[in-house]
């Protein structure tokens, strides 16, 4: 008879990132109020990218953020009755193409540049700003690529990092 073992540290799962896209009209006051309906519910906004939209006098708002799926339904219905809001969608199911910016400060010292030239080769990270004790990489990519670029260069002594957070797009001619 086989045993089969249960381990007694139940493994957490890790919360799923949400990308919710919003298209409203380029208006003051529009960002906050959304950002408004976030709080009310308690859920935290990780990131949120604002950017003008194709067509003159809209903007297109992508906003990640993890938690319970229902509250967030709820949040979604919300900011779709918010004056100036075009639509609001949940954009995690649907099949996009999603990439996200960041930008590297790493120490370095003259032994060291080129194995951290040789990690930012390995992920197509173009140097902006090569110092005499620092080196700012630019890298672009999934979200998942962004955090193991990051834990190779940990090491080395990561001295500042500005991150876009994801952007996405839905695939073929469905709107986002």
């Amino acid at each position: 008879m086989l045993a089969t073992a249960t381990s007694a540290d139940p493994v957490e799962a890790k919360p799923r990132v949400h990308t919710i896209s919003v298209y409203v009209s380029n208006k003051p006051g529009v960002l906050a109020r959304i950002a408004l309906v976030f709080a009310r519910r308690g859920y935290n906004i990780e990131s949120l990218i604002v950017s003008p939209a194709a067509r003159g006098g809209f903007s297109r708002t992508t906003i990640s953020c993890t938690g319970d799926p229902d509250t967030l339904e709820q949040i979604i219905a919300q900011v779709r009755k918010l004056v100036d809001v075009v639509h609001a969608t949940d954009s995690t199911d649907r099949p996009t193409v999603e990439t996200e910016i960041a930008l590297v400060k790493v120490q370095t010292t003259p032994a060291q540049r080129s194995e951290m030239l040789t990690i930012g080769e390995h992920f197509s990270a173009k140097v902006v700003d090569f110092g005499a004790s620092t080196i700012i990489f630019r890298v672009y990519g999934v979200s998942q690529k962004l955090d193991h670029f990051l834990t190779l260069l940990e090491p080395y002594g990561i001295l500042e990092l500005v991150r876009t957070g994801p952007i996405a797009m839905v695939r073929g001619r469905e709107v986002t």
